[in-house]
C-alpha cells in the first residue's frame, strides 16, 4: 500500500519537473453543452500556415503542445457546424486555457449530409480496445447478443451466456453503467442497430468496479445530436416467430432533450436436449436415454422515457424511468427410456411440463453533471434505484408407459422473488496541467433480494409439500468503494495508475434456519496501464490489474426446479468470491489496407468457482458451484482486419490459451490442465446502391475440466441489407445459426457413471427487419434505454 501511494505521488511530482514550451488546452461543446468529439483544431501563424493540428476526444477536450511564443489564429472545424476562428497569443513556457468553445450547427449543411466519423474499426486507448460495429450488416438486425458474436474476443453461447476470451466471469456495462438486464437473456430486448461501438476492457482501470475477473464489455449506444423532432420505427418478423416493434421519439432544443422508446417483442424458441446416462458401471449397469423437446414463448414490453436539462453552460441534469416486463409461457416434453445390462428396454416414463413466468424490472436514474471553466474538469453525481419482482409456476404431470401404465401425482412448484437495489456514486476529474489528470470518486451500493420457493404434490385431499421444500431466502449485500487514479503523458509515452478499495458486507438467511451466513471482507485493487505510441499507426500497451469475481445470484440460490427426473442444478450459499491478477501486452499496427492486433495475456485466479457434479443417495445427479484452489490461464490473441478494396472487408480472429486448475472438494480432485482455442472469420461486401452482404463463421475449440469434456462448437451467421429512400429506411435479412450447426455436446465422468449430453437450445432463426428514420440518417439514432445497476 505504501509503495503504491509513493509511486503515485512520484509520478505527480515528476510532471512538474519538465520544462515545456507554450501549450493550449480547452473543451468544445455543442449547445446545450454537449461535448463534441472529432473537432479539428488548427493553429495557424500570421502567414496562415498550419503550425499544429489536433482533434478533440470523446469528451470534447483538446490539447496543443510545444508551441513557440507568438501570435496565432486557432480554428475549430467540424462538418455540420460553422467554422470558428479566434486570435490567441502564446507565451513561452505558459499554458493558455481557452475554456469552453461553443460550435453552432450549420443548418444548411445539416440538410444535405449526415455527420460521420472516419475512425478505423479497431483503435486502442490507454485502458481499452474499441471496436466500431455500427456498419456491420449483422449489427442492423437482431439483438445485442447477436451483435456481440461478431466482436473479437467476445462470444455468446447458444444459451445466451457471454464470455470474454473464453472466460465467463465478465462484467457487461451499457454506457459505462452496471447492467441489471443481462440475466435471463434480457439483452435481447436491446436492438443491435442502436449500438455505436463496443469497448473491450480486459484490464480495467480503477475508475471501474473491480468485479469481473475476465474484464469488462462496455456497450456504447448511439446518440442523436440533431435539433428538433426525430424518431425511428423498427419492425422485425422472423421464423420461428420473432415479432418486434420499437418506435422511438426525440425532441431536442437548446436547453431540453426529451426522449422516449417503446418496445414490443413476441418470440418463440424451439430447443432439443438429449442425454445418455450409464450408471452402475462397476456392478449392474443401467442406461438411460433421455430426450427433451422444448417450446418457449416470450412476450416482452419495454418503456423508457426521460429528459436532459441544461441549466446553464456548466450544469445539467438527467432524469429517466425504465420498465421492462416479460410474460413467458413454456412447454416441455421429456421422455425417459431405461435399459438393463443386455440393452433391452426395462421401463419408460414421460413427463410433461408447463410453466408461466412473470417478470417486471424497473429503474429510476438521475444524473447531475457540472463542468468548469478549466478544460476537462468535471464533477458527476449518479443515483440509480432498481426494483424488480418475478413470479414463476410449474405444473408437471408424469406417467409410466412401460411395462405397465401408471399415472403419478401432479407436481407443482412456485417461486416468488423481488429485489431493491440502490446505487449512489460521485466522480471528479481534475486536470493538473495539459498532460496530467487526477481522478477520484466514491460509490455505495445496497441490495436486498427476497425469494420464496415451494414444491407440492397432489393427493386425495388437496396438496402436500414435497420433501419439506417450502422456504424463504433473504440476501443482503452492501458494497462501498473509493478510488484514486492519476494519468499523465510525456511526448509519446502515456501512463495511468490507480488504486481502488472495496468494502463488502453480505448476509444470507432463510425462514427455517438452514442457511445463516455472513461474509465481510475488504480488498485493495491496484491497476497500472502504460502506452507508447510509435507513430499515428503503431501503438504498444502493457497493463496490470487485480479483479474480483463475486458469485451471481443464481449461483447462490439454493432452491431448484423439479422439471427433470434425473438431474438438477442447485446454488451454493457458501460460495466465496474469487480474485484474479491479470497482466496483458497489446500491439496495434494499422496499414492502409491491413490492421494487425496481437495480444499476450496471463491470468491467475485464486478461489475460482467450478461446477461440481455428484450422484446423491436417491440416484439423482446434482450439479452445484464450488470454490477450488486456483486456475492459471495464459494465451495469445490475434486480430487481423484486411480491406483489399473499398467494398470488401475480411476480419479474422484467433485466441489460443493454456489453462491449469488445482483444487479438491469432498472426494473430487479438480487438478486438470489443457489447451484450447477460439477462432472467428467474417467477410463483408459493400456494393453499389448501399447493398451489403456479410457472412460470419465462429469456432470454439474443445475444452475440459477434471469431470467434464465439452466438444468444439461452430456456427455460421449470414446477413444482407439495403438502405434506400435517401438513407431514411433500411431493410435487412439475416439468418442466425445457419444449418443449425450450433450445438453443445459434453461428456461427464465419475467413478461409477458416464453422462453424454447434446443441447440445442435455439434452432436456426430467419429474420426480416425494416428500420424507418424520421429526421435521422443511417448512422444516427435517438437515445435508447440503459440497463440497471446489477448483474
Amino acid at each position: 500500500m505504501k509503495q503504491i501511494i509513493t509511486f503515485l505521488l512520484t509520478m505527480i511530482i515528476a510532471q512538474y519537473s519538465f520544462a515545456q514550451e507554450g501549450q493550449i488546452t480547452g473543451i468544445i461543446h455543442e449547445n446545450p453543452g454537449i461535448p463534441l468529439p472529432y473537432v479539428t483544431v488548427t493553429l495557424k501563424n500570421i502567414e496562415e500556415k498550419s503550425v499544429i493540428v489536433s482533434i478533440s476526444d470523446n469528451n470534447g477536450i483538446f490539447r496543443l503542445e510545444n508551441i513557440p511564443a507568438g501570435n496565432y489564429n486557432i480554428i475549430y472545424s467540424l462538418i455540420g457546424f460553422r467554422t470558428l476562428s479566434k486570435p490567441i497569443h502564446i507565451v513561452s513556457g505558459a499554458m493558455a486555457n481557452v475554456g469552453t468553445i461553443i460550435l453552432e450547427p450549420d443548418a444548411k449543411i445539416l440538410q444535405e449530409i449526415a455527420l460521420t466519423s472516419k475512425k478505423g474499426p479497431i483503435s486502442l486507448k490507454l485502458d481499452k480496445k474499441i471496436f466500431e460495429v455500427g456498419k456491420d450488416v449483422l449489427s442492423q438486425s437482431g439483438a445485442v447478443t447477436d451483435l456481440l458474436n461478431i466482436v473479437p474476443s467476445v462470444s455468446v453461447s447458444p444459451g445466451g451466456g457471454i464470455s470474454l476470451r473464453g472466460n465467463s466471469n465478465v462484467l457487461v456495462l451499457i454506457d459505462g453503467r452496471r447492467t441489471g438486464l443481462t440475466q435471463g437473456n434480457a439483452l435481447e430486448q436491446l436492438p443491435a442497430d442502436q449500438v455505436e461501438r463496443v469497448e473491450i476492457i480486459t484490464n480495467p482501470s480503477s475508475r471501474f468496479d473491480a468485479a469481473g475477473s475476465a474484464g469488462i464489455i462496455n456497450i456504447i449506444l448511439k446518440k442523436n445530436k440533431k435539433a428538433g423532432f426525430s424518431g425511428q420505427l423498427r419492425l422485425v418478423g422472423g421464423i420461428p416467430n420473432e415479432t418486434r416493434m420499437s418506435p422511438s421519439l426525440n425532441y431536442k432544443s437548446n436547453k431540453l432533450n426529451v426522449f422516449a422508446t417503446y418496445g414490443l417483442r413476441l418470440s418463440d424458441y424451439v430447443g432439443l436436449y438429449t442425454m445418455q446416462q450409464l450408471t452402475g458401471i462397476s456392478g449392474t449397469p443401467v442406461s438411460l436415454n433421455q430426450r427433451q423437446d422444448e417450446n418457449r414463448h416470450d412476450d416482452a414490453k419495454l418503456l423508457y422515457f426521460g429528459a436532459d436539462f441544461q441549466i446553464n453552460d456548466h450544469n445539467s441534469i438527467t432524469a429517466a424511468f425504465l420498465r421492462n416486463s416479460t410474460r413467458d409461457h413454456d412447454k416441455t416434453q421429456l421422455n425417459y427410456l431405461y435399459s438393463n445390462r443386455n440393452g433391452t428396454l426395462d421401463s419408460s416414463l414421460s413427463r410433461r411440463g408447463e410453466s408461466w413466468e412473470r417478470r417486471s424490472y424497473n429503474q429510476l436514474e438521475f444524473n447531475y453533471t457540472r463542468s468548469f471553466d478549466k478544460a476537462g474538469k468535471k464533477l458527476t453525481v449518479d443515483m440509480q434505484y432498481d426494483f424488480w419482482d418475478s413470479d414463476k409456476e410449474w405444473n408437471l404431470t408424469t406417467s409410466k408407459d412401460f411395462p405397465s401404465s401408471q399415472i403419478f401425482p401432479v407436481i407443482r412448484t412456485g417461486s416468488i422473488g423481488s429485489s431493491k437495489d440502490l446505487m449512489i456514486k460521485t466522480d471528479m476529474i481534475q486536470p493538473l496541467d495539459s498532460t496530467s489528470t487526477l481522478e477520484y470518486g466514491v460509490k455505495l451500493e445496497d441490495r436486498r433480494v427476497n425469494s420464496d420457493f415451494i414444491a407440492e404434490q397432489q393427493n386425495l385431499s388437496g396438496w402436500e409439500v414435497i420433501d419439506q421444500i417450502d422456504n424463504h431466502l433473504l440476501y443482503k449485500e452492501l458494497i462501498g468503494s473509493a478510488y484514486l487514479q492519476f494519468s499523465g503523458k510525456r511526448k509519446d509515452f502515456s501512463y495511468q495508475a490507480g488504486l481502488r478499495g472495496e468494502l463488502t458486507r453480505i448476509g444470507i438467511e432463510d425462514r427455517v434456519g438452514t442457511y445463516a451466513n455472513s461474509k465481510n471482507y475488504s480488498r485493495l485493487f491496484p491497476t497500472l496501464n502504460v502506452s507508447y505510441r510509435f507513430n499515428e499507426a503503431t501503438t504498444l500497451q502493457a497493463s496490470y490489474s487485480k479483479r474480483i469475481n463475486r458469485p451471481s445470484l443464481n449461483m447462490i440460490y439454493p432452491f431448484n426446479e423439479l422439471t427433470d427426473l434425473s438431474t438438477r442444478y442447485m446454488g451454493n450459499p457458501d460460495l466465496n468470491p474469487s480474485y484474479a491478477h491479470v497482466i496483458e501486452l497489446v500491439f496495434l499496427k494499422n496499414w492502409k489496407t491491413l490492421t494487425f492486433n496481437p495480444s499476450l495475456y496471463y491470468q491467475r485466479n485464486n478461489g475460482v468457482i467450478e461446477d461440481y457434479t455428484y450422484r446423491n443417495a436417491d440416484g439423482l445427479f446434482i450439479t452445484l458451484p464450488v470454490n477450488i484452489n486456483k486456475e492459471t490461464r495464459s494465451g495469445m490473441e490475434l486480430s487481423v482486419l484486411y480491406n483489399p478494396v473499398k467494398w470488401a472487408q475480411i476480419n479474422s480472429e484467433l485466441n489460443v490459451f493454456h489453462y491449469a486448475k488445482e483444487g479438491v472438494y469432498q472426494n473430487q480432485i479438480f487438478d486438470y490442465s489443457g489447451n484450447t482455442f477460439t477462432a472467428r472469420l467474417s467477410t463483408q461486401l459493400k456494393l453499389k446502391n448501399k447493398l451489403s452482404f456479410q457472412i460470419l463463421y465462429n469456432f470454439r475449440g474443445a475444452n475440459a475440466t477434471a469431470q467434464t469434456r465439452t466438444n468444439a462448437v461452430h456456427s455460421i451467421d449470414f446477413g444482407c441489407s439495403k438502405t434506400f429512400l435517401k438513407d431514411k429506411a433500411t431493410v435487412t435479412f439475416d439468418v442466425s445459426n445457419l444449418f443449425e450447426l450450433r450445438k453443445l455436446s459434453s461428456r461427464t465422468m465419475g467413478t461409477d457413471y458416464v453422462i453424454n449430453q447434446t443441447n440445442i437450445p435455439n434452432a436456426a432463426r430467419y429474420r426480416l427487419t425494416l428500420v424507418y428514420r424520421l429526421n435521422l440518417k443511417d448512422n444516427q439514432s435517438i437515445r435508447q434505454a440503459k440497463s440497471g445497476n446489477r448483474n
